[in-house]
């Protein structure tokens, strides 16, 4: 059984009939607002020529999205300035509700005076250990595009 079994079964038995969700578009302004109101995202870039995904602790600083970290892969992609993908979400299962934005652009890594000014936005990593480098996504030249899924007849945005 997949999950979308298990959902579809449990809206029936709530419902008496399976429920499909309304899916719309999120405005850019709305992406970036929904983006600043969460603590944990996914990077995906690339490491020895395969996608990699992490998830991480981030900010939004200044038109950009702030990743502290000590990884190496993630440093080496950020020094090349590769073109990444960084996806935070809300998604309320139960609800058959939430939000997915992604964010597609050239990442780099701060400089050592940049890094001085990244510091005080207090971005604490989960990983153990030092932490001393800052990646930063440029949002104002990215791509930035965002979905939202709630039930028929409720508002746009969930909570």
């Amino acid at each position: 059984m997949t999950v979308q079994d298990v959902i579809a079964q449990r809206d029936h038995d709530r419902w008496g009939t399976p429920v499909q969700g309304v899916l719309e578009d999120l405005s850019r302004q709305e992406c970036l607002d929904l983006l600043a109101a969460l603590p944990i995202g996914r990077l995906v870039y690339t490491r020895q020529a395969l996608p990699a995904v992490e998830p991480v602790n981030f900010a939004v600083s200044n038109d950009e999205i702030v990743i502290r970290t000590r990884r190496a892969p993630v440093l080496a992609a950020a020094a090349r300035g590769d073109v990444v993908a960084f996806e935070a979400d809300a998604i309320d299962s139960a609800l058959n509700s939430g939000w997915s934005v992604t964010v597609i652009g050239r990442c780099r890594q701060a400089s050592d005076e940049e890094s001085s000014r990244l510091r005080e936005l207090q971005l604490v990593s989960w990983t153990p250990g030092e932490n001393d480098h800052f990646i930063c996504i440029g949002i104002g030249a990215s791509i930035v595009t965002g979905i939202l899924l709630h039930p028929p007849g409720e508002g746009p945005l969930p909570g």
